[in-house]
């Protein structure tokens, strides 16, 4: 008769497996566990930013125009009397989708061609990564300035610029990856027993990339956050009533000198957000790199 395993060994054993492992190492990163918390408390405010906001983000008070913080307006009011605080809250729907969407953007296409680049290597190799060069001879923000001239303001041209000089990052560091992986024993077991060139991509060769590639993608939003803030600074961006916390930088840096807080407080939550993903990005790859030993397990 097999001896059922006792529930007390199976708890033990996943209070030792590396998922749990992986958290006691990232609990253990104060900075990181503070900037997890930040960055969902932000995205909450973001998603339920109807009924956070006191003020929808065009609403008008002409009677309140350029106010200092107060208790009404806690942020104050800019040159149309619209609430800043309010503004920033729906300003953070716009600078989060514009970051996360065009890094899935990029971890969809870079880990694609990355992965096909390293796999097959030969010609497929060559093209891929001449492609890859070619995206690399021009700087990602003025490559991205270039789009937004030819496709013109509005968040779909931001989202198509900044994921189109993107996804090159991701697409070195998955071949890289990728080119090591499949000289392993276990991918050569599975080219051996006939196993289709996409089911060893896909099974045996991504599952264990994933560490660095979910690492990538953290210093990726925040990257893609500052693109989108800089175009938008230079009046790139979205197109009025709609903002972002680069709209509303540009707008406060046009009336710094006589109200400063209407670039004040987007410029510190805007910081505040790129400082926190960087700090996450550092604590997951801590939590996920099993020859990290600097944190206690």
């Amino acid at each position: 008769m097999i001896p059922a395993v006792s529930t007390s060994k199976t708890a033990a054993s996943a209070k030792n497996g590396p998922l749990a492992k992986g958290w006691k190492r990232f609990r253990a990163n104060r900075a990181a566990l503070l900037s997890l918390i930040f960055l969902t408390v932000i995205s909450l405010a973001a998603l339920a930013a109807d009924w956070v906001a006191p003020f929808s983000y065009e609403a008008q008070n002409m009677e309140a125009i350029l106010k200092a913080p107060n208790a009404s307006n806690w942020m104050g009011t800019d040159s149309l009397g619209r609430d800043l605080f309010s503004r920033i809250i729906y300003g953070a729907q716009m600078s989060l989708a514009v970051g996360v969407l065009t890094a899935l953007f990029a971890l969809i296409l870079g880990t694609l061609t990355g992965a096909l680049a390293g796999y097959f290597g030969g010609w497929t190799d060559q093209i891929i990564m001449r492609l890859v060069d070619l995206f690399y001879i021009f700087p990602s923000l003025l490559l991205s300035i270039l789009l937004m001239v030819l496709m013109g303001r509005g968040l779909s041209g931001i989202l198509l610029a900044i994921g189109l000089t993107a996804w090159v990052t991701q697409a070195r560091l998955v071949r890289g990856q990728v080119l090591q992986a499949r000289e392993l024993p276990y991918v050569e077991s599975a080219r051996a027993i006939g196993t289709s060139h996409f089911m060893t991509i896909w099974k045996h060769i991504l599952p264990n990339l994933w560490g660095p590639i979910i690492v990538s993608l953290t210093f990726q939003i925040p990257t893609n956050i500052m693109s989108e803030s800089f175009l938008s600074f230079l009046g790139l961006g979205l197109e009025p009533p709609l903002s972002s916390w680069g709209t509303l930088a540009n707008e406060g840096f046009r009336a710094m000198r006589g109200v400063p807080h209407l670039i004040l407080f987007p410029g510190v939550v805007l910081f505040l957000t790129l400082l926190a993903f960087n700090y996450l990005g550092d604590g997951l790859r801590d939590a996920l790199d099993p020859k990290t030993q600097r944190l206690v397990d």
